[in-house]
């Protein structure tokens, strides 16, 4: 057997809100079986240079919205909103995921020929991340929102790639078994506070952002990206209005229409619709009971004491 295989084969299992999918325990982050050998790849190999940017999220909070504005900053003065590849692309490809994509393969990849600036993404806890990103002078931008509404638009997503054959988990039930720890990439306390901590800690090294923070005031958080990431605007193009420009390309109706991502695939099963499903701040509500949401408020408050970290519920 394998080494890979080996470790694979003793690590604690679960199914979490993926079933039929296998989960294991991986350096204290639950994530999918099938993904484990890459990881390892990409802890293994990935070399990071110091004008990267990673694009690092848990699932389902704004993952796609982000590559698609950090994508767009970088390359303003190549494409305008007329030229720019995320007419024709899914905004995944053009940022990938390093241990979904990047690293898949049983080859390690020739990453040195990619000119700079270099953008790749992750789901890994910030612990989770190759040594080369941690200490070098990569740029890590990270996205959360918070977990109410985290939980209900991965049940969609899921729900999204299931066969007729698989049951399909109660909402209750989902946030029941997310807030308790057991979902990809998280326990979802865990990988939030990861980044949190570092931000603070390092606020050069990892720049920190909500989705509803994003909703609420997209041109100033756009410029707080650019100016973190080494791209800020100029007097010049704020006049111009290129951060509007930008803002409006990469909205969710703006690609959500766009052929590319309401047709094709990613990663062969992942339909590119199901990235773009409404994007709404506070849809929770329609899905779980007052005492559930009480309980689960005690959870999430338990959890974040003493980190200066919260979540807007409303």
């Amino acid at each position: 057997m394998a080494d890979d295989e080996q470790l694979i084969a003793s690590l604690p299992k679960d199914l979490g809100l993926l079933a039929p999918s296998e989960m294991c325990l991986y350096q204290g982050f639950w994530c999918p079986t099938i993904y484990i050998p890459h990881i390892i790849s990409f802890q293994k190999h990935f070399q990071a240079q110091h004008q990267d940017t990673i694009v690092a999220s848990v699932p389902k909070c704004g993952t796609t919205w982000l590559k698609s504005l950090v994508f767009s900053i970088v390359n303003r003065t190549r494409y305008d909103s007329s030229t720019t590849p995320l007419l024709s692309s899914n905004p995944h490809p053009l940022v990938p995921f390093l241990e979904l994509e990047v690293f898949s393969k049983k080859d390690v990849p020739d990453l040195t020929t990619i000119p700079s600036p270099r953008l790749f993404s992750t789901h890994l806890p910030y612990a989770a991340l190759s040594e080369s990103i941690r200490n070098s002078d990569a740029s890590v931008v990270y996205i959360c929102r918070n977990p109410f509404d985290a939980v209900v638009s991965l049940c969609h997503h899921l729900d999204e790639l299931k066969s007729n054959s698989e049951a399909q988990k109660s909402m209750e039930e989902a946030f029941d078994i997310y807030f308790k720890g057991i979902a990809g990439y998280g326990p979802f306390w865990d990988h939030v506070l990861g980044y949190w901590k570092v931000s603070l800690e390092k606020p050069k090294k990892v720049l920190f952002l909500k989705y509803e923070d994003l909703k609420e005031d997209i041109v100033g958080e756009l410029k707080r990206i650019a100016e973190f990431i080494g791209y800020p605007f100029s007097e010049e193009e704020e006049r111009q209005g290129i951060i509007q420009e930008i803002a409006k390309l990469c909205s969710f109706s703006s690609l959500k229409r766009l052929e590319a991502n309401s047709s094709g695939t990613y990663l062969e099963v992942h339909p590119n619709s199901v990235f773009f499903r409404k994007g709404n701040v506070g849809e929770w509500v329609d899905y779980i009971s007052p005492s559930l949401k009480q309980r689960l408020e005690n959870v999430m408050s338990e959890k974040l004491s003493g980190s200066g970290l919260s979540f807007k519920l409303s």
